[in-house]
């Protein structure tokens, strides 16, 4: 793992950099500019605030900002999934010319997709004010909740990536993988308010399957958790999901640094 920090360390102007680039690239010839960052999530918030409200009835305390966490969240991990599965390929004019760990073109994704998870935030800090929701110290555990996000995702994304580079069809399957994920990480309901009995309570042991299972639908249980409810987080299985996503950024790095000579032959 000496080789993956002092990589980091030697790369870390190239990711912040190109990082820059994608971002400005992305509204340079856009009317709104950088405001897309604020209106993409907002008018998928105000759909499916429609669908739950008007057309479900929904109920849920803090809606708006509940969605917005959920959505925040998502977006995050599942683009960023996403985008690492041909990103070999795409990059391609840099590594046919020049060596660059090839997992830095991860980070430079959760850059990306980071920052303008923090734009879309705002708007979460903007609705919590509306809505007068109460803070207490608990908001603080946002900063773990936060780190098992960018392990999680770091992990999946640099395994994805390497498959990419060999199976054709992966994007496809990724797709498909993802948009189950959506419905299922409690977007825009509440995974432990969902289910069987007069009271609403998901019984056991269902609301322990689909918090374990998933660590989408933990995260973001967690972040409306501390934010919104004043709520401590699953902490054991918090630092269980940290633990695989420890494990799998070290395979996928491992795999990474195994394999990526070949990568130029087959893109």
């Amino acid at each position: 793992m000496g080789r993956f920090f002092k990589d980091i360390k030697r790369f870390f102007n190239y990711v912040v950099y190109s990082s820059k680039a994608e971002l400005k690239s992305e509204v340079a010839d856009s009317f709104l500019s950088w405001l897309w960052w604020f209106l993409d999530p907002l008018l998928f918030m105000l759909v499916y605030a429609f669908v739950a409200v008007v057309v479900f009835k929904s109920n849920v305390q803090y809606f708006v900002a509940f969605v917005f966490i959920g959505l925040n969240t998502w977006t995050f991990f599942s683009k960023t999934v996403k985008s690492c599965v041909k990103l070999v390929a795409g990059k391609k004019m840099i590594v046919t010319k020049v060596y660059i760990p090839k997992f830095m073109f991860v980070f430079e994704k959760i850059g990306v997709y980071g920052f303008k998870m923090v734009i879309s935030n705002l708007l979460v800090v903007i609705t919590m004010i509306i809505y007068k929701v109460p803070l207490t110290w608990r908001v603080f555990w946002i900063i773990p909740i936060s780190l098992v996000l960018i392990i999680v995702t770091f992990g999946i994304s640099t395994i994805i990536m390497h498959f990419g580079v060999f199976v054709e069809d992966l994007l496809n399957v990724i797709t498909v993988v993802l948009q189950l994920g959506f419905y299922v990480s409690g977007i825009f309901y509440s995974i432990e308010s969902i289910g069987s009995g007069i009271k609403g309570k998901l019984s056991a042991p269902y609301d322990s399957i689909l918090v374990k299972l998933n660590p989408m639908a933990l995260v973001i249980t967690d972040l409306r958790r501390v934010l919104l409810y004043g709520e401590n987080p699953h902490w054991v299985m918090l630092l269980a999901w940290f633990g695989v996503g420890l494990i799998m950024s070290l395979i996928g790095v491992k795999v990474i640094y195994k394999f990526e000579n070949s990568y130029v032959k087959v893109i």
